[in-house]
């Protein structure tokens, strides 16, 4: 079973950064918009399914020997009114340019690549588990 490993570490009261450990970082606020500098985490969870699934699709269009010109996912989510305010629902466009592409094989490709071979999405009903602990200074 192959494990993977962040630490999110405040910085301000709304402003966290997350850390790999190879030392990549991604800087999160939970600002309101007018003041909102870096994604939430609810706006993290968005760009990782749409760019997990996003890899697969271009990868499987350029193993059938199409053109990609451009690709793009345009998600959105619908969240809960209350408490918490989870994603009641997902949804992604995705948009490829390509010359030679149709859409019942780009249509394929994409179902393959979320429903299959996408680990985030996957990921969204998995069971979570956690700990906790105070440390004295």
């Amino acid at each position: 079973m192959a494990k993977r490993n962040v630490t999110v570490t405040m910085k301000a009261d709304y402003e966290y950064e997350a850390v790999n450990p190879q030392g990549n970082k991604v800087q999160i606020d939970m600002y309101d918009p007018e003041k909102k500098q870096h994604q939430s985490p609810m706006d993290l969870v968005l760009s990782a399914v749409a760019s997990c699934a996003s890899v697969d699709a271009v990868l499987m269009m350029k193993k059938k020997r199409k053109t990609v010109e451009d690709f793009k996912v345009e998600t959105e989510g619908d969240r809960n009114d209350g408490v918490p305010a989870f994603y009641k629902s997902i949804h992604m466009k995705f948009i490829l340019t390509s010359a030679d592409a149709t859409e019942e094989e780009f249509a394929k490709v994409v179902k393959l690549s979320v429903d299959k071979y996408c680990s985030v999405s996957a990921s969204l009903s998995a069971d979570i588990t956690y700990s906790s602990e105070v440390v004295k200074p």
